[in-house]
């Protein structure tokens, strides 16, 4: 939607308006408290003046955050069969074989579940869970934050990229009945 000039007339009509405004508190000089860009204390600066119609300034850029697992894993596309996918969100589905992750450093679980998946997709299998475990807390209140369950946090990552990447259809948190945050459904393709 584009923004339509304003009249000359509708401009002179904003003036007379504007000229009758009272300011709320005279007695006060019309200053914003801003942070000082060194010391970071407040500094009164003074207030820009307003005209209508002008363009206002860009907006500061601000922190993207990367979104917590669970939204970005619920905002993926669906790649398999929708009427499937319902059922598997709903725990309706068996998964037909299952590793547990459970207490395995990253170098001890990223060949056991390359091995795993690629196993079971050799197998004919199609659904297969993958036991992560929430994690325990290790932040230590530091600068940069640090996130919980280190193998949770992989494991999609490792399903994403080659050589799961091929035999991998669709990966979604599972039920609470298998695990919840802590598990993973991983649909597998059908094997050629």
């Amino acid at each position: 939607m584009t923004r339509r000039r304003l009249r000359p007339d509708e401009l002179d009509l904003w003036r007379k308006v504007a000229d009758t405004a009272q300011p709320m508190h005279p007695d006060r000089p019309a200053t914003l408290p801003v942070p000082d860009r060194k010391t970071q204390k407040p500094v009164r600066r003074p207030v820009e003046k307003f005209e209508l119609g002008a363009r206002g300034k860009a907006p500061t850029p601000r922190h993207d955050v990367l979104p917590g697992l669970p939204e970005r894993l619920a905002q993926a596309p669906v790649k398999m069969d929708r009427k499937a996918f319902g059922k598997l969100k709903r725990g309706k589905l068996v998964p037909e074989a299952k590793i547990d992750l459970h207490g395995k450093t990253l170098d001890q679980a990223h060949p056991a579940l390359t091995r795993f998946i690629l196993k079971s997709h050799a197998a004919g299998k199609r659904l297969v869970l993958v036991v992560t475990g929430k994690g325990k807390d290790r932040d230590d209140g530091g600068p940069i934050p640090v996130r919980l369950g280190v193998l949770r946090h992989n494991v999609p990552h490792w399903l994403s990229v080659p050589p799961l990447a091929q035999v991998v259809l669709q990966v979604t948190e599972a039920h609470l009945k298998h695990g919840g945050g802590g598990a993973y459904y991983v649909y597998l393709r059908r094997a050629r």
